[in-house]
């Protein structure tokens, strides 16, 4: 069993950037991959970017290629998303989520992929 905790949203203008950081605690599995989706309403949600370890990825959506940057620091069971330039687009709920053992094997941006999810940060980008 894994626990995830999401932190870094809020507020900014257009062209402004913010960190969001992922906690992974429990089970650690030597193969994993961690990734961000995100959700405004009414739309579906949407894979942004993935990590694993093992050597795979980093993935990344073609909306945010160059201008986000997912990362990972082991000794703090963290994953980081980078995210510079933002825009209006780029506002939603941000959750990560874990494999966890998950044997699915899907492409990265697939829900079914991942077992365990956050609650989910906001992020809001004006105009």
């Amino acid at each position: 069993v894994q626990q995830l905790v999401e932190s870094g949203g809020g507020s900014v203008q257009a062209g402004g950037s913010l960190r969001l950081a992922c906690v992974v605690t429990g089970y650690r599995f030597s193969v994993n991959c961690v990734a961000w989706f995100r959700q405004s309403p009414g739309e579906d949600r949407e894979g942004v970017a993935a990590i694993c370890t093992g050597g795979d990825g980093p993935y990344y959506a073609d909306p945010v290629k160059g201008r986000f940057t997912i990362s990972q620091d082991s000794a703090k069971d963290t994953v980081y998303l980078q995210m510079n330039s933002l825009t209006p687009e780029d506002t939603g709920t941000y959750r990560c989520a874990s494999e966890g053992g998950n044997v699915y094997g899907g492409h990265w941006a697939d829900v079914l992929r991942y077992n365990y999810w956050g609650q989910g940060t906001q992020v809001t980008v004006s105009s």
